[in-house]
């Protein structure tokens, strides 16, 4: 197959060989592997239906974790994060991940990086809360990228 070079080739049907530039929202590599598993490079049905899923798994998880963050349920929050963080990191979702990495130590009583201890509930809550800011703006960013990718018009 070969590929294109004129400048207005659309960077999604470049195939493995011109992924569009994902800025530091999505890693390249892991994401490619995602799209390796594709039968069909122009229809990317396989792929598409991964990534649409982790849409509808993530918007659940945050209603989840807002929920949770009212109730102040710290653990089913570190668990909220962990299950999210496992998620984005097989897309290559790299600020989503980092950032649930982040609330899953939060709601174990650790600070961010998960070796010092955060014995104040109401503190791990509050960097959770925080935390959780940028993590929906990273994860409304890398959705839009994802959809554009995939030629959604939903956006």
């Amino acid at each position: 197959m070969a590929v294109r070079h004129d400048s207005q080739e659309d960077p999604s049907d470049a195939g493995s060989t011109g992924l569009p530039d994902f800025g530091d929202n999505i890693d390249p590599m892991t994401f490619e592997q995602i799209l390796e598993m594709d039968d069909d490079e122009d229809e990317r049905e396989f792929s598409k239906s991964i990534v649409f899923g982790f849409f509808e798994q993530a918007e659940n998880t945050f209603k989840n974790m807002d929920a949770s963050l009212e109730s102040k349920d710290i653990a089913q929050l570190s668990s909220l994060g962990h299950f999210l963080k496992g998620s984005s990191a097989t897309l290559g979702l790299t600020k989503v991940k980092d950032a649930c990495e982040k609330i899953q130590h939060f709601g174990a009583y650790k600070d961010e990086t998960g070796t010092n201890d955060v014995p104040n509930k109401e503190l791990c809550l509050e960097k959770i809360k925080k935390t959780m800011i940028p993590l929906k703006k990273d994860y409304a960013e890398a959705e839009t990228i994802l959809r554009r990718y995939y030629h959604d018009t939903s956006i």
